[in-house]
């Protein structure tokens, strides 16, 4: 932990309290502005890292080479806050970067299906997962006028929460990442839409189960994997509303 020095050094006739590094018994000591250098300069390391793994994990596709990346960032921080350093709170950071990642494995999944569904890469994802999880994305694939996946009701799905929700999860991640409260604000906002779309899709998906879980590989793994995996994100909804509202700023 940081030590406070009660030997503080003056800077124009102020007071500025000096930090111990707290380490190896150590005792060399950092003024105020050493420290929130040292801070600034912590967490931009890991942000590299966590912002790097989670654009990889949000393709879903390089989504295994991602993890060890933004597991590194994790480390990164942890450190951080171990050597006494002043960086962001872990459970902001892991809730930030959760959504952020689900919005964009969601948003690229989905306009891939809808405005790409004719490359190789959408036949090959894509119709590799309605074989092995959910047959709406391979029963009379690529059969509708606008192409894509022909489960019933999921293009409604696909352009309604590109359009909205997952656009604003990821922007409402960024600023909760920074901590604005404009950030956390509609990070509660877009967890609570959440919760209505999760309920909403997972009545479709069990009303349409003949359709969607027929001949697959894995059926009821599937329907655990949409149902149950995506409430993750909307977890967050206690802490979100129990957190002291002053870490975030205006």
């Amino acid at each position: 932990m940081t030590k406070v020095s009660h030997d503080d050094s003056r800077v124009g006739g102020v007071d500025v309290p000096t930090f111990g590094d707290g380490r190896d018994g150590g005792v060399a000591e950092v003024s105020l502005e050493d420290h929130h250098e040292q801070s600034r300069r912590a967490q931009r390391q890991a942000d590299k890292w966590l912002i790097s793994g989670s654009l990889l994990i949000g393709t879903a596709a390089l989504g295994i080479f991602g993890l060890p990346i933004f597991l590194r960032g994790v480390w990164l921080l942890r450190r951080a806050q171990r050597d006494g350093l002043s960086v962001r709170p872990m459970m902001v950071t892991l809730l930030g970067y959760l959504v952020i990642i689900d919005a964009a494995i969601n948003t690229v999944g989905w306009a891939l299906d809808l405005v790409g569904n004719h490359t190789l890469l959408a036949r090959v994802l894509l119709n590799g997962w309605g074989n092995m999880f959910d047959a709406g994305y391979f029963w009379h694939y690529n059969e509708l006028w606008v192409g894509g996946a022909a489960g019933p009701g999921e293009k409604s799905w696909e352009v309604a929460l590109i359009l909205t929700v997952f656009t604003m999860r990821i922007a409402a991640g960024i600023g909760f990442l920074q901590m604005k409260r404009w950030g956390h604000q509609w990070m509660v906002v877009t967890c609570w839409m959440g919760v209505i779309i999760w309920v909403g899709y997972v009545f479709n998906m069990t009303m349409f189960a003949d359709v969607r879980y027929a001949g697959v590989v894995f059926p009821v793994i599937g329907w655990w994997l949409y149902d149950i995996f995506y409430i993750a994100p909307f977890l967050a909804i206690p802490y979100l509303h129990s957190v002291n509202r002053e870490i975030f700023t205006d």
